[in-house]
């Protein structure tokens, strides 16, 4: 049985990078994953740059989980399409630079068959673009992690059978199915083989008064003990980073979300 490897978000903690790196060594983290943007952003990191993060995370016994690429349009818009793959590119050539060899980007919700029109030539731009992606991923040796959730497991799976790229995996989060009206665990299993990275966001379900919202991990409706029994199952390798989009005190709530966590990490 692998062991969980726990990580956090930095964003999610609202402090300087440098201080993320301390609070999650704190914390007792195993990693940490952090946004491909500013001073870290491939055109801004030089080759010494690069070595000098490299050797910054070590200083602190972590590791880079990996990358995040943020992107105001998906990969299924044409506007400035080109520019968004190549950035893409050039986070996950970064990524490799410092030992990832992962980066997260968003996947748009996935079109219904049989598609027309405009449906249809987002879906050819969406398709064009994973292409390129996952052609370089496999040249570099560095995954594409898509973050999933607006579509049922089999949906992304059948979707992703269309595709001959090794590197083209999914990041798993199962607030966000649960967000999207989705069972969380039981979109799990389907995808076996698929699981690069893992967000773990807790959330609850539609209520009486308000829909699904964020909470704080272990303070939702997300079965923790099944899901990472189930990762187990599913040998995955990866790691699991807590992550707070929302909250008044995130840093305090992403600490908690690291100890919850280790109730059900094997020790390694």
């Amino acid at each position: 049985m692998k062991p969980l490897k726990i990580g956090i978000v930095v964003e999610s903690t609202n402090l300087s990078v440098r201080q993320a790196l301390i609070a999650a060594a704190r914390m007792g983290a195993r990693g940490v994953q952090v946004s491909a943007v500013g001073d870290l952003a491939p055109d801004a990191l030089t080759a010494t740059g690069r070595r000098d993060f490299r050797n910054l995370i070590r200083s602190f016994d972590l590791d880079l989980a990996a990358l995040n690429v943020p992107m105001r349009r998906g990969l299924d818009v044409s506007d400035d399409l080109q520019q968004r793959i190549e950035r893409v590119r050039k986070a996950m050539q970064l990524a490799f630079d410092l030992g990832a060899r992962r980066v997260v980007l968003p996947l748009p919700k996935l079109v219904d068959e049989p598609a027309a029109g405009v449906t249809a030539t987002r879906e050819m731009h969406l398709r064009d673009a994973l292409g390129a992606i996952g052609a370089f991923g496999d040249r570099v040796g560095c995954f594409a992690a898509l973050e999933i959730g607006l579509d049922p497991a089999a949906k992304v799976k059948e979707f992703f059978a269309t595709f001959d790229h090794g590197t083209l995996k999914v990041t798993y989060d199962p607030a966000n199915f649960l967000q999207h009206g989705h069972d969380p665990l039981a979109n799990l299993m389907p995808l076996a083989g698929l699981v690069e990275h893992v967000h773990a966001r807790d959330a609850r379900a539609l209520g009486v008064s308000c829909g699904p919202q964020e909470v704080p991990v272990g303070a939702g409706d997300i079965d923790w003990m099944a899901l990472t029994a189930t990762l187990q199952v599913l040998e995955f390798d990866g790691f699991m980073v807590v992550e707070r989009e929302q909250g008044d005190n995130k840093l305090n709530d992403v600490t908690n979300g690291v100890k919850f966590l280790k109730r059900f990490a094997p020790p390694v």
